[in-house]
């Protein structure tokens, strides 16, 4: 009784040995006596004892592979270190680990070759400034190549390229160059905008200027016309205002004399009286006549 019960418990423990459970995103590939047998994927399965046996567990997961920078040479004979990273995913746990031995030194492998095909037909400026055309072009070559191996190329990124230091300093100085060139033109831009605006300023200073000196001549001209009328008027009123007064010629003499003695103020100015003082009060009343008959 003793001895069934030892061979049952080795029984359940040999089942159970046999007995396994693949993690979800794996695949193991199984082999039955040295063949392919089956892929299993993600649950439990059972192994048969001694004639199967598990050839390799492989993840379905993407994964990420940094290769070491590979020397490529440009279109134009320059020497550089490209530094790239694959992305990729099994796709086919059978291809992957009957298509190829070692699968990831053939993957960085393909990847070097390709880059130096890639960048081998561009120039150094074109290399610099090309890095998204780079990575399709060697994603897209390195996804049809590695079908056959179950893997499945979803990017490549270039993470760096490194031309040599002769090149890095000679870009160093031409960039240097370059930003001074834009200062100077910054500068000389800026000094020209000045001057336009120091000539401008001045040119309105001197049309404001101008106008002052127009706006004041024509308003003093126009006080002296103002001036003038007022004079003229006031002239005017007053010999219209004697007239309507009807004056005696005793008046009219005596304005004459008032007129005759301004006029000799002046040092030089001689004064004719004539004998007559009448035959002048005559000549004036005629004048007076002459006067009223013009206003009327």
């Amino acid at each position: 009784m003793v001895a069934i019960i030892i061979i049952l418990v080795i029984v359940v423990v040999l089942l159970i040995a046999f007995i396994k459970v693949v993690p979800e995103a794996n695949a193991w590939v199984i082999e039955r006596f040295g063949r392919y047998q089956a892929t299993w994927g993600a649950g439990l399965h059972f192994k048969a004892p001694i004639i199967d046996s598990i050839a390799k567990k492989v993840s379905l997961k993407e994964q990420v592979a940094d290769f070491e920078p590979q020397p490529v040479i440009t279109k134009d004979n320059v020497t550089m270190y490209v530094d790239s990273v694959v992305f990729f995913q099994i796709f086919d746990a059978r291809l992957f680990v009957y298509g190829v031995e070692r699968p990831i030194a053939a993957i960085e492998n393909l990847s070097a070759t390709t880059l130096r095909n890639i960048i081998g037909s561009m120039t150094l400026d074109e290399t610099l400034t090309s890095r998204d055309k780079i990575n399709d072009q060697i994603t897209l070559i390195l996804d049809e190549a590695t079908d056959k191996w179950g893997i499945k190329v979803n990017r490549v990124e270039v993470k760096n390229i490194e031309p040599p230091k002769s090149i890095v300093e000679a870009m160093e100085k031409e960039m240097k160059a370059e930003r001074e060139k834009r200062a100077a033109i910054l500068n000389a831009e800026g000094e020209k905008q000045a001057q336009i605006t120091l000539a401008e300023g001045e040119k309105e200073a001197a049309i404001l200027k101008a106008d002052a000196v127009k706006e004041k001549r024509i308003r003093e001209a126009q006080g002296e016309a103002e001036a003038l009328t007022a004079v003229q008027t006031a002239r005017a009123q007053a010999i219209r205002m004697i007239n309507e007064s009807n004056p005696t010629d005793q008046y009219i003499t005596l304005r004459s004399l008032e007129a005759a003695e301004k006029m000799a103020d002046g040092q030089a100015t001689k004064i004719i009286v004539p004998s007559n003082i009448a035959d002048l009060a005559g000549t004036v009343a005629a004048l007076k006549e002459s006067v009223s008959k013009e206003d009327k």
